[in-house]
């Protein structure tokens, strides 16, 4: 690779890891100070609910106007606003203005305004790899590697900062990150070709959606995809929000069992993100899914059903986390492949919105679950519907294309053909 296109890649990667570790940031920074300013776990539930509807809706609506625009724009310039949203928070606080309905009003300020942003970054990544000619599945390994590292990072560095300054401050520190971001995405990704479209003079944007939601239910794999991430993600918030609590509590365990789990599985995801961005590109697609995903999934919490002992949970934990590392490069290389480029913005916008949208449930449910069942058949049974989930591929024929890549040489030709339009 050229030391240009180098460039762009690391530059690319480098604001992805800023944007996810001031995301982290946030997520421990605005619940700590609502819980220390009111002293309410239920405000505080509902300032984090107040975050996260706009920036779901934000992203199931903002995908024809990244279209029109350019992802790259889009960006870097709901970055930008982001940062100052973020700003007025502690702002306000040392301005005494900061009551919990003005907090809400910023908190849901600054979710609508991340959604288009995480939109448009995500939406960036087939120019990216035609760019750089380089197999989609090392790019998106390379991009789930640097989220999982930034995620751990993130999160240790956002506790400290909030720890030390204050979660006031620290918000100070998640604005700059904000800034910074959209600095480096700019500088790095000036030589992508991304080309806006013209929107034509006959459509509406209401039917760019619609026409986005038509590319998701004719395709098969993709309206699969969506709904089964939809589905897991909902399952895993239940199961960090309050199953692991709970058995942490029950088993005797206490809080440090939830920092070795999240360690033992966050580092083993890090290290299988490292393995598929350095074969991924050979290995079977259907297969590392398969494998990925009955690694990753249901043995979590059978054995936390059955009461072994920490060591046993960790190790499984380990081995979970491996599988998880396969599962995001293979799922982001179909989803970039079978969605047409002109339709980028609107098809993975309303992907990751879907993504996001039954996740205030997953708390919802597994603390109802648990109040009538008890934790071991909540368990058991979340267990059950992930490999349900999950599994349910297998049946159907036309996730086997999943394994046809296209011609490698197609993708160089077009990054070649890109680079000598611009020199």
């Amino acid at each position: 690779m050229s030391e240009m296109r180098a460039g762009v890649l690391s530059g690319f990667l480098a604001a992805d890891a800023i944007s996810l570790a001031g995301t982290r940031l946030s997520q421990i920074a605005v619940p700590w100070l609502v819980l220390t300013t009111t002293g309410s776990a239920a405000q505080t539930g509902l300032a984090a609910f107040a975050g996260l509807v706009p920036l779901v809706l934000a992203q199931a609506l903002c995908g024809p106007w990244i279209d029109r625009v350019g992802p790259r724009r889009v960006s870097v310039g709901f970055d930008l606003a982001s940062g100052v949203a973020v700003a007025l928070v502690p702002l306000a606080y040392a301005a005494g203005w900061l009551h919990f309905p003005v907090l809400l009003a910023l908190v849901a300020l600054t979710g609508m305004l991340r959604g288009p942003s995480e939109a448009a970054h995500h939406a960036m990544v087939p120019a990216v790899v035609r760019h750089l000619g380089l197999p989609t599945e090392r790019v998106t390994g390379l991009v789930g590697t640097v989220d999982r590292l930034s995620a751990l990072v993130g999160a240790a560095v956002g506790g400290g900062l909030v720890a030390v300054l204050g979660p006031a401050t620290a918000l100070l520190v998640d604005a700059g990150s904000f800034v910074a971001c959209a600095g480096v995405l700019w500088v790095s990704t000036r030589r992508v070709a991304s080309t806006p479209r013209t929107p034509d003079r006959s459509t509406t944007y209401a039917r760019e959606l619609r026409g986005g939601w038509q590319v998701l239910r004719r395709d098969p794999v993709l309206l699969g995809l969506m709904v089964m991430v939809a589905v897991t993600n909902l399952l895993d918030q239940g199961y960090t929000a309050v199953m692991l609590p709970v058995w942490a509590d029950a088993s005797g365990s206490g809080p440090a069992a939830i920092g070795l789990l999240g360690a033992c599985m966050g580092g083993a995801a890090l290290v299988g993100s490292l393995l598929a961005t350095w074969r991924g590109a050979r290995l079977p697609r259907f297969q590392t899914y398969v494998v990925g995903y009955l690694l990753a999934g249901a043995p979590r919490w059978v054995v936390m059903a059955l009461g072994c002992p920490l060591w046993v949970v960790a190790a499984v934990h380990v081995v979970a986390g491996i599988g998880a590392g396969f599962i995001n490069p293979v799922l982001g290389a179909v989803q970039f492949e079978r969605i047409p480029e002109e339709s980028m913005g609107r098809v993975s916008a309303l992907s990751l919105a879907a993504s996001w949208s039954l996740m205030p449930l997953g708390g919802l449910l597994a603390g109802f679950a648990i109040g009538g069942t008890g934790l071991t058949a909540t368990l058991l049974a979340f267990g059950a519907v992930y490999l349900v989930t999950t599994m349910a591929p297998v049946l159907l024929p036309s996730w086997r294309e999943i394994d046809r890549r296209p011609q490698p040489s197609v993708a160089v030709d077009r990054a070649n053909a890109s680079t000598a339009a611009r020199s």
